[in-house]
């Protein structure tokens, strides 16, 4: 990817944020959304606007691709956990929204440091199940079954 198509993308990725955010309050009154899943979206909401995150929102375009990222993982896990149907007829934007929050997951990835991704995506793994033989992000919190048992293995 050229560096110009780069900062295209990122800076879509960052006006993209305020919608993404705005599905987020829209879902957390669907009654259709296990609460668990509602708490993990009123969590990204605060994340996302509170600037002293992992990345402080004061430092420009870097200090917002966290904030997109996380939204977007929370995003994928609701997916991963309800019918999509309920995603898209929360999105107001244009596009399919499934597919824009893997875009935008897969983008921010990308532009976050190392250090930072892997302490928003510590138990996040690779699928091949959806997406038509794509790779895609497996929603945060998700651990896979030899990672579950290795942490309970510790806990006995």
């Amino acid at each position: 990817m050229s560096a110009s198509l780069a900062r295209r993308r990122l800076k879509n990725l960052l006006l993209f944020i305020p919608n993404m955010v705005l599905l987020c309050g829209r879902l957390l009154t669907d009654p259709r959304v296990p609460t668990t899943e509602r708490a993990l979206l009123a969590g990204a909401i605060v994340y996302a606007i509170i600037p002293f995150d992992l990345i402080p929102d004061m430092i420009p375009f870097v200090g917002q691709v966290d904030d997109a990222y996380l939204i977007a993982l929370t995003l994928l896990r609701l997916l991963e956990r309800t019918d999509p149907k309920v995603v898209r007829e929360h999105w107001s934007g244009g596009g399919d929204v499934v597919d824009l929050i893997n875009a935008a997951a897969l983008l921010a990835a990308k532009f976050l440091p190392a250090r930072i991704r892997r302490v928003l995506s510590a138990r996040v793994t690779v699928s091949e199940t959806k997406g038509e033989g794509k790779l895609l992000p497996v929603p945060l919190l998700v651990a896979s079954e030899a990672k579950r048992s290795s942490d309970s293995g510790l806990q006995s």
